[in-house]
């Protein structure tokens, strides 16, 4: 028979899992970066609104993964990149996309399968989803997602005179999404964002102008209180990682996912979570394995296409 036993319970230092949504035009891109650079560290932006974030490489430091096919596969592939890769920070811009990607291949899957039933196509596309969400719970670093959100136009009176007013209603993402984050922010038109969820219990229901880099500072200043999480000691030899060692490890990941190749076999070899996390040594090694498996990837594209004969 099983033994359960509980123990006082403790507050552990923690990574952030944050959520904006808003309407267009409300700043939700901008307002992610912000926090993000507040939050300190590397970022890594993975990006869904054709090149959104980028508008902004002039005030912040990133770098950013373009998704032109932003299904659930690719989220959560880019997901694991930057994970492989060390960024402390994540920015999603934005969740919405892969939920609209997950709604066409139910209803394609709903005529191929299930006789147009979109309901039992739901057992196939419900695991998609949940893949997704575990994704970005198992991120070794913050995350900051961006969605969007279904927006109305209402008419307000202001000393007699009546003028259209846009809002922005639930946001454009699977039911209960917003269960899985720790902070949800609603913003509206204004940049002001309302605090609908908040696990830090300081902000609940404030309202925020333009929340940026000092809101950011103070999540990072209460998420890192509390007992540290536990990690698998190291050896007092461990090679010390050289200058730019990080910043390789974020190449290698990159032109990986790139080139669909899979990084996760040399890690499991090596003992790692990470491509940041290998031994210099070994990350020349992977570099030089990389660089082998990509002129593999590349010679044969080059054979597959027709010759001029041919075509």
């Amino acid at each position: 028979m099983t033994t359960f036993q509980f123990k006082k319970a403790s507050k552990i230092q923690a990574k952030l899992r944050a959520a904006l949504f808003g309407p267009s035009g409300s700043g939700k891109t901008f307002s992610a970066l912000r926090i993000a650079t507040g939050l300190g560290g590397s970022i890594a932006v993975i990006d869904t609104e054709h090149g959104s974030a980028s508008k902004y490489a002039d005030r912040f430091a990133f770098d950013t993964l373009s998704l032109d096919v932003a299904d659930i596969a690719n989220v959560c592939a880019g997901i694991h990149a930057a994970g492989q890769a060390g960024y402390a920070v994540l920015v999603i811009d934005s969740l919405s996309h892969a939920w609209q990607e997950l709604l066409e291949e139910v209803d394609r899957l709903a005529k191929a399968k299930y006789r147009g039933n979109t309901w039992s196509a739901w057992c196939d596309g419900t695991p998609m989803q949940k893949k997704l969400v575990r994704a970005i719970l198992s991120y070794p670093g913050h995350v900051v997602a961006t969605m969007r959100s279904k927006t109305e136009w209402t008419t307000t009176e202001n000393n007699g005179k009546k003028t259209p007013q846009r809002v922005g209603l639930a946001p454009e993402q699977g039911k209960g999404v917003e269960y899985e984050f720790d902070l949800l922010l609603e913003i509206s038109p204004d940049h002001i964002a309302q605090v609908i969820k908040d696990r830090t219990g300081k902000f609940q229901d404030k309202m925020l102008d333009k929340p940026g880099e000092d809101f950011g500072k103070a999540l990072a200043a209460w998420l890192s209180e509390g007992e540290p999480v536990a990690e698998t000691p190291t050896s007092p030899t461990a090679e010390t990682p050289p200058e730019g060692h990080a910043e390789k490890a974020q190449q290698i990941a990159a032109a990986a996912f790139e080139h669909g190749v899979d990084l996760n076999p040399v890690l499991d070899k090596a003992g790692v979570g990470s491509v940041a996390a290998l031994a210099p040594a070994q990350l020349a090694a992977t570099e030089k394995w990389l660089a082998g498996k990509i002129k593999t990837i590349q010679d044969a594209q080059r054979e597959s296409q027709p010759t001029e004969e041919e075509k």
